[in-house]
Formats: C-alpha cells, sequence, structure tokens
C-alpha cells in the first residue's frame, strides 16, 4: 500500500544522483573529458546551439580535446565560446580543427576543484534528504487518511530511510572516486 511512494521516492532520488553526476562531470580535472564542453553554445545562424551539435568533439590524447566543426566558419565562433566560459582553457586552430590542450591542474587549483566537489554532492545529499522527507509525509497523511496502523507506517518509514542510507552511499562514492581523479598527476 506504501509501494507507490517507495517507488516514486527511489526515482526521485535516483534523479538527484544522475543530476550530480551530471555537474561532477563538468568539473575539470587533468585529463581531457569532453563533457566540460557540454555548457556551452554557439550562435549557429542566429540560434544558440550546443557545441555538441554543431561539431564533433573528440579525444585523441590524454590532454587534448579536438572539436571538428560540421562548417568551417563556426571556428572563430568555438573560440570565443570556450574563451567567453572561463574554463581556464586556451583554443587553437589549424584551420580545420579547433584544439584544446588541457593544462595540468596547480596544487591550489585542486584544492579548490575538491572542495567544489564536496558542494555539489553536499547539494545531491540535501536533494535526497528532501525526497525522503516528502515520502515519509506522504505516509504518514496516508496512514492518518486510511486507518493505517502505526506498525505499517513505520516498515514504510523505515523502508523509505534504507533507500536514503543507499543513495547517500553512492553519491559518498562518487565523492571519493572524483577526489581520486582530481589528485592524480
Amino acid at each position: 500500500m506504501f509501494k507507490e511512494i517507495q517507488l516514486d521516492a527511489k526515482h526521485r532520488m535516483d534523479q538527484a544522483i544522475a543530476h550530480t553526476d551530471g555537474e561532477l562531470a563538468k568539473v575539470r580535472t587533468g585529463r581531457a573529458n569532453p563533457e566540460i564542453l557540454n555548457s556551452l553554445t554557439v550562435d549557429y545562424y542566429g540560434v544558440q546551439t550546443p557545441l555538441n551539435q554543431v561539431s564533433n568533439i573528440s579525444v585523441p590524447q590524454a590532454r587534448l580535446i579536438v572539436i571538428q566543426p560540421y562548417e568551417k566558419t563556426l571556428i572563430p565562433l568555438i573560440e570565443k565560446a570556450i574563451m567567453e566560459n572561463n574554463l581556464g582553457l586556451t583554443p587553437n586552430n589549424n584551420g580545420t580543427v579547433v584544439n584544446v590542450p588541457i593544462p595540468p591542474l596547480s596544487e591550489e587549483r585542486r584544492g579548490e576543484l575538491i572542495k567544489y566537489v564536496h558542494e555539489l554532492i553536499e547539494e545531491g545529499r540535501i536533494a535526497i534528504r528532501n525526497v525522503r522527507r516528502d515520502a515519509i509525509q506522504q505516509i504518514k497523511q496516508k496512514a492518518d487518511n486510511d486507518n493505517i496502523s502505526e506498525d505499517l507506517m513505520h516498515d514504510a518509514e523505515g523502508e523509505i530511510q534504507k533507500l536514503t542510507d543507499e543513495h547517500i552511499e553512492k553519491l559518498n562514492q562518487h565523492q571519493e572516486n572524483k577526489e581520486n581523479e582530481l589528485k592524480e598527476v
């Protein structure tokens, strides 16, 4: 009888983790990762278009991203978009592709990025706890409205707490992985 509340809570917690993973992917490590460019858009015939829709993005080397636009006229626009987004990257082109070398991170920058990762993970934890709070509230309402015993209500709350613990543990694992990635030289 509380199954749909639990399924909804699980789905929303999974979404919170997926969102946090998406944000973590944008954090630049010392390695080339094309996902750091996901938030970039270029002016393509008057429309702001995501970079990955107007070009092929590849990583031929560990510290180099190569962007090959479908039209050569986009090369200066791509370079401008990368420079304006303060990614700490300096693009250059050879007339047909835009090369984006990934510089190694300084110790100070690594520390800043690790703090930022902690903030992102904490936001994910807060989102999961909010889902838990909403689910427990729904369970209590349903129990009051349908005159369900307190034992069943507490069991359902326990299931929600178990879900919460599992999802927070996943976030903790993601945090540890990203920190290790950032600490690599």
